[in-house]
């Protein structure tokens, strides 16, 4: 229960504690530390590193905070160091997993890139998920929406989108249900909580589709 009575839901998983916001949340949305052998704080962005778990909201204010004001010394119970750049380091590590993503998805033929054969998936329902990157034009964006019921991922450039098909840069990209996908959107929400994406669709000018 919350602190205004209501019920969680927890069908998204086991929570864990931020200790910058003290809010239990699911694990999919946090950031998992480690103290590594040098006492210094690492992030361990795939949840594998051996240790106790520090774990933080996927947030950039709460990762300011934690990295701040002492909060990792506190949950450790020991001095630790917080390495310089950290939030910026795990902005870094979680975009390479989720390019990883999308790149694994679309080699098993979950994926595809390039405006028309997007659209074709729209039209024949068979995507799940837009992407399309955010330094993309707004014009050539609006002709391609979401599907009914799916997700949108539009914080992602065009040379991490490329990173991701192989290809130089790609404006728009789709995602087919079911493989991957469910760990693409959850990656991609952590990165947007990071990355302070607050426009529903997150787009700002840039390049053409």
């Amino acid at each position: 229960m919350t602190r205004g009575g209501t019920h969680k839901d927890r069908s998204s998983g086991p929570e864990r504690q931020c200790i910058a916001t003290r809010e239990n949340l699911p694990m999919s949305q946090m950031v998992r530390f480690v103290v590594g052998p040098d006492a210094q704080i690492v992030p361990d962005i795939l949840g594998k590193l051996p240790g106790r778990g520090i774990w933080v909201s996927a947030d950039k204010s709460a990762l300011e905070k934690a990295a701040s004001k002492n909060l990792f010394s506190r949950s450790a119970k020991m001095p630790v160091k917080v390495p310089d750049g950290l939030v910026e380091e795990v902005e870094t590590q979680i975009t390479r997993r989720l390019v990883e993503l999308i790149s694994l998805a679309r080699k098993s033929g979950g994926a595809v890139a390039g405006y028309e054969k997007v659209k074709g998936w729209l039209s024949n329902e068979e995507a799940e998920v837009l992407i399309q990157a955010s330094d993309g034009s707004e014009r050539g964006k609006s002709k391609l929406s979401t599907p009914h019921y799916g997700t949108f991922i539009g914080w992602l450039t065009a040379d991490e989108l490329g990173l991701a098909f192989g290809r130089q840069t790609v404006i728009h990209g789709a995602l087919s249900a079911g493989g991957l996908t469910s760990r693409v959107v959850e990656e991609a929400q952590r990165l947007k909580a990071i990355r302070e994406v607050s426009d529903g669709r997150g787009r700002p000018k840039g390049k053409d589709s």
